[in-house]
C-alpha cells in the first residue's frame, strides 16, 4: 500500500477543491441557546426588552437629571441651542425652572451666553460644586474661567477667580 493514497480504506469519495471551497463558503447552521423558541417566547422577549429599556430611560434621564423629566427636557433644549441666538433664552428657562446646573457642559453653555446674571449664576455653581468635590473642572471649563477672570467686568472676574481657586 502506498503511504498517503489509501488512508481511509477507500470508503469515502475524494472531494475536489471546488467542493471543499463550496462547503467552506456555506454558512453553518447554529442554534443560539439564548434565543427564544417559538413565536410566544419571541413576543415575551420583545416585551421584556421594551420594558427594560423604558425603565432604563426613566432611571437615566428623568430621575438623574435635576428637575426630573422637565429638567432633562430643558437641558436638552440648552444643548440644542448652543451656538444660536436662542441660547440665552434656553439657559434662562433652565435657570428659572431648575436652578443653576451642575453638569459641566451646561455650565459652559451658561458661561457662553454673555448675559451677566446667567454667567454669575454659573460661576457660583462652579465654585460651590468644585469646592464640595461634586464637580471636576475640565480643561475647557478651566480655560473659559481663566478668560472670564481676565475680563473687564470686575464682578465676573472675581467670581471666575473664586471658582478657579475652589477647583
Amino acid at each position: 500500500m502506498s503511504g498517503g493514497d489509501d488512508r481511509d480504506g477507500g470508503e469515502r469519495p475524494k472531494r475536489s477543491w471546488a467542493e471543499i471551497d463550496r462547503l467552506r463558503d456555506r454558512p453553518r447552521a447554529r442554534r443560539d441557546e439564548r434565543a427564544p423558541r417559538g413565536p410566544a417566547a419571541t413576543a415575551r422577549a420583545r416585551a421584556a426588552t421594551k420594558q427594560y429599556l423604558e425603565e432604563l430611560d426613566q432611571k437615566l434621564f428623568a430621575k438623574g437629571a435635576p428637575g426630573g423629566a422637565e429638567g432633562a427636557r430643558l437641558a436638552a433644549a440648552v444643548r440644542a441651542a448652543q451656538g444660536t441666538a436662542g441660547l440665552t433664552d434656553a439657559c434662562r428657562a433652565y435657570l428659572d425652572a431648575v436652578g443653576p446646573p451642575a453638569d459641566p457642559a451646561l455650565l459652559a453653555a451658561f458661561l457662553d451666553t454673555g448675559a451677566r446674571d446667567l454667567q454669575l449664576a454659573a460661576l457660583a455653581a462652579v465654585a460651590e460644586g468644585s469646592g464640595a468635590g461634586r464637580l471636576a473642572l475640565g480643561p475647557g471649563l478651566r480655560a473659559r474661567l481663566r478668560s472670564l477672570a481676565q475680563g473687564l467686568d470686575d464682578g465676573l472676574a472675581e467670581a471666575a477667580e473664586a471658582a478657579l481657586e475652589a477647583g
